[in-house]
């Protein structure tokens, strides 16, 4: 009798086992890595620092996990951000226009645009500096009251960066001889032309280079990291720089570093909205694949998520990335503050937009451009 129960109950204990066994599998399945068949990001341009590493990362995604990635290149801001606010486009590399957008300011003040909600999942750190003439005898961002500065006509991207340098001195503008010059090229040349005594860029630029091997040569102003006053007035213009000890570029080594700034680009960004597993998955697998990618250009090894998972950066990090960072240890209750505030700040410019628009209903797009202004103020001083 004891053996014929035993044999009742196999039948329903393999059942059982095996149902626990499938259910195992299913937990396990849902939480593996998974990304899309295929996928589109927009970048800057082909031939630009952006479109080489979107390049670069696509193609180990398609190595390891078989993902075809599109990239949809674009020459403007609006071009690289439309894609992905209607969702033609699943992840942008972007630049400052990521800021510009959260914070609805320069192509992003208009009716048509206003504050965007968007979200980072990393950006690996790109320096910034005021570079000057060395014969220009400029030796602090404080010498450069009154001084011949190249901008940039039409470029809010670069020109906002320099007015930033002149906050950390207390300087406007308004205190300099501000030279706006037709494009990027000409105004990076203008010191070597003598037309010009400091501009600010990136460290690596063939034109900078020009200037450091001219009879005039290159200085690199430094931006003291522990001048708490300085760093407070930069972040009240450009929110997203972060100190940086520069040792590659023009006139700058191992042996002779500079302190300047970073910011970052490119901006690996999506919408806010974007699902949590989807971001989650992405940044994981960027990080797995980084050994695939981080020889492709002289700067890739900066997307390790130690330097490209953390704050400052252009808007807040997505939830999914959060996450992730904080399994792999990388993300502090510091950075966890600074989104928290960075969000504030987003959230806040986003409920006054419609206060503006209704305030604006029926105006001049001039009176509309004041209007705007006004409300994003208010709503900046009160946070």
């Amino acid at each position: 009798m004891k053996s014929r129960t035993a044999n009742l109950f196999r039948p329903l204990a393999s059942s059982i086992c095996a149902a626990v066994m499938v259910l195992g599998v299913s937990a396990t399945a849902a939480a593996e890595t998974e990304l899309p068949d295929t996928m589109t990001w927009t970048s800057y341009d082909v031939g630009s620092a952006g479109y080489a590493e979107a390049s670069a990362i696509a193609d180990a995604f398609g190595k390891k996990y078989g993902t075809r990635v599109r990239i949809q290149p674009s020459g403007s801001a609006i071009g690289r951000l439309q894609p992905l606010l209607s969702g033609r486009a699943d992840y942008a590399f972007l630049a400052t226009e990521t800021f510009f957008a959260a914070e609805g300011i320069h192509d992003f003040s208009t009716r048509r645009w206003g504050p965007q909600d968007l979200r980072a999942v990393a950006g690996r750190p790109s320096s910034f500096g005021i570079f000057t003439a060395a014969d220009a005898n400029i030796e602090s961002l404080e010498d450069l009251k009154g001084v011949r500065f190249a901008y940039v006509a039409g470029n809010p991207s670069v020109n906002v960066k320099c007015d930033a340098f002149l906050a950390f001195a207390g300087l406007t503008r308004d205190d300099v001889d501000a030279i706006m010059f037709p494009t990027y090229a000409n105004t990076m040349s203008s010191l070597a032309r003598g037309e010009a005594d400091a501009s600010c860029t990136t460290t690596t630029p063939s034109h900078v280079y020009e200037l450091a091997e001219s009879p005039r040569g290159i200085r690199w102003l430094e931006v003291p990291k522990d001048n708490e006053e300085g760093w407070k007035r930069i972040r009240e213009v450009a929110p997203f720089f972060q100190p940086y000890t520069e040792t590659v570029g023009a006139g700058i080594s191992e042996d002779n570093p500079v302190d300047i700034l970073a910011y970052r680009y490119p901006v690996l960004t999506v919408r806010a909205n974007m699902d949590e597993k989807a971001v989650y998955d992405y940044i994981k697998v960027l990080d797995e694949t980084f050994d695939m990618y981080k020889d492709a250009t002289a700067v890739m090894d900066r997307w390790d998520l130690k330097e490209a998972g953390t704050p400052a950066i252009d808007v807040p990090f997505h939830a999914g990335a959060i996450r992730y960072l904080k399994e792999k240890g990388i993300w502090t209750e510091e950075h966890q503050s600074w989104n928290d505030a960075r969000t504030e700040r987003l959230n806040a410019l986003l409920e006054a937009w419609p206060k503006a628009m209704e305030e604006g209903e029926g105006k001049s797009d001039e009176e509309f451009a004041e209007i705007w202004e006004k409300h994003r103020t208010e709503a900046l001083s009160s946070l």
